[in-house]
């Protein structure tokens, strides 16, 4: 006989997993259906951003970094280390124990919030009344059917790949192999210099790599406020040492067994470059295979998205897609706040999710994010508006932690001074872009923003200088 539940959810990622448990604190009986294996074989909840996304590459980009420190950095404080070497496998394998306890750690609140935790393959099969059946495989064999009165897919997303170079993660990588190389490559190629592109690129070339990055788009960093990107791009090429070609014309790549060769074209001019590894990071599509999208009529785009109205509801009575696999930004803390959204809506309540203030952050170092409007797009819109920017090359708490680069840029409204954006690169921005988010949800203006205190010293100061700047009335610029 089938398990009956009021909701049933198809996928444990940051999405998927907060999903659930939001639904069962609502007392909705709920189960989460995930299908995701850790290496050793067993069911490991949290999707791609925990087990081969998010999490693992900032676990690698620490300590790359801590690495890089070793050797260049701790003799500015006085600290003499001789002969400082890294064991990749140790790192990887505390890499692999932040990933464990963090599935752990969901297993956890799934049997506190009392959802079901059901390992498999969730596929939409039809309906049996007014409920939606959901049969569960596990390597092709039913396991488990069962009956919700709610279905929220939340399968995300999957690499793309590079038409006729499939993937073997030996020596063709996507995320998942960029995360588990046994040892660092003499010569790492990167085809896209989006986040994961930059990011994985940047562990490498800090444990030694020789790392070319390969990027299409004539611009870098297209989404991002250009001033911002530029200094990025300086700092990145000068600073970490990544060889970031832009303009790039892919040509034919030939995989051998012990490397890949890769020829482009640059500036009108063929170039032939061999590589022991590449990693492919040319973008994500949704993932909607095994889903059963055609088997009960869910209406998918042109692009394989599951098209949903503005509640996430899909053409489907009582399905709801959240997170990667529908349109809008393919992050993870966008997942995770649909998925409460949802739940709210199945219990009647009027939540929402504001597209608008959803940061952006890549952890490089330095770090860069952003949230809301650019400058760029503020012109092309016609919308007036001031600015003010600040830099960490004065401020004390930065000078302190050794890391004085980078500029906050905050963009207000010529005319109501409301903010509209707010760019930064420099150190823990991913933390500092926050108060950009708080603000613009509470519909604060710049001189609301500058009339703040701020605790001296902090990084957080540059914010509030280039609060100030907007008014040209910045104290230490």
């Amino acid at each position: 006989m089938s398990q009956q539940f009021d909701v049933v959810v198809i996928g444990g990622g940051p999405g998927g997993y907060v999903a659930a448990i939001r639904a069962a604190q609502l007392g909705f009986s709920t189960a989460c259906v995930d299908a995701t294996k850790n290496p050793e074989g067993k069911p490991s909840l949290g999707g791609t951003c925990l087990n081969v996304g998010c999490i693992p590459s900032k676990a690698l980009l620490q300590s790359s970094e801590n690495f890089h420190a070793v050797q260049h950095d701790f003799q500015k404080h006085g600290i003499s280390v001789d002969g400082a070497q890294m064991d990749v496998a140790k790192m990887l394998a505390r890499k692999n124990d932040i990933i464990t306890k963090n599935a752990g750690g969901i297993a956890f609140l799934f049997k506190k919030n009392k959802v079901a935790n059901v390992h498999g393959l969730g596929s939409l099969k039809g309906r049996q009344g007014d409920k939606w059946l959901v049969e569960v495989t596990d390597n092709g064999v039913v396991v488990d059917t069962l009956e919700a009165t709610h279905v929220i897919v939340a399968t995300g997303s999957s690499p793309r790949q590079l038409p006729g170079l499939p993937t073997d993660n030996q020596i063709v990588l996507d995320n998942e192999g960029a995360l588990a190389l046994a040892e660092v490559p003499a010569r790492l190629g990167v085809i896209g210099a989006g986040v994961i592109g930059l990011e994985m690129g940047s562990v490498w070339k800090r444990l030694g790599a020789d790392v070319t990055i390969l990027e299409a788009m004539p611009t870098f960093l297209a989404a991002a406020d250009q001033q911002i990107a530029k200094e990025a791009f300086k700092t990145l090429t000068k600073d970490t040492g990544l060889d970031i070609k832009l303009g790039v014309k892919i040509g034919e790549i030939v995989k051998g067994d012990k490397g890949v060769t890769v020829n482009y074209e640059l500036n009108g001019e063929a170039v032939k470059a061999e590589f022991d590894k590449l990693i492919v990071s040319i973008g994500r599509v949704p993932h909607t295979a095994g889903l059963g999208a055609e088997t009960v009529g869910l209406q998918l785009d042109e692009r394989g998205f599951v098209v949903v109205d503005d509640h996430c509801l899909t053409n489907l009575p009582n399905v709801w897609a959240i997170g990667d696999v529908v349109r809008g930004p393919m992050l993870a803390h966008k997942a995770s706040e649909e998925g409460v959204a949802v739940a709210e809506r199945i219990a009647g309540q009027k939540p929402h999710v504001d597209f608008g203030v959803i940061p952006w952050v890549i952890y490089t170092s330095p770090e860069i994010a952003w949230v809301g409007k650019t400058e760029e797009q503020l012109k092309a819109e016609g919308i007036e508006y001031k600015k003010g920017t600040s830099g960490f090359a004065a401020n004390g708490r930065a000078l302190g932690l050794g890391q004085a680069q980078g500029t906050v840029k905050l963009l207000a409204c010529a005319k109501t001074d409301r903010i509209l954006g707010l760019h930064m690169i420099g150190p823990m921005v991913s933390e500092l872009v926050t108060e950009g988010v708080v603000s613009m949800e509470f519909k604060a203006a710049s001189e609301d923003l500058a009339r703040i205190v701020h605790a001296h010293p902090s990084l957080s100061e540059v914010v509030h200088e280039a609060a100030l700047a907007a008014d040209k009335r910045a104290l230490h610029g």
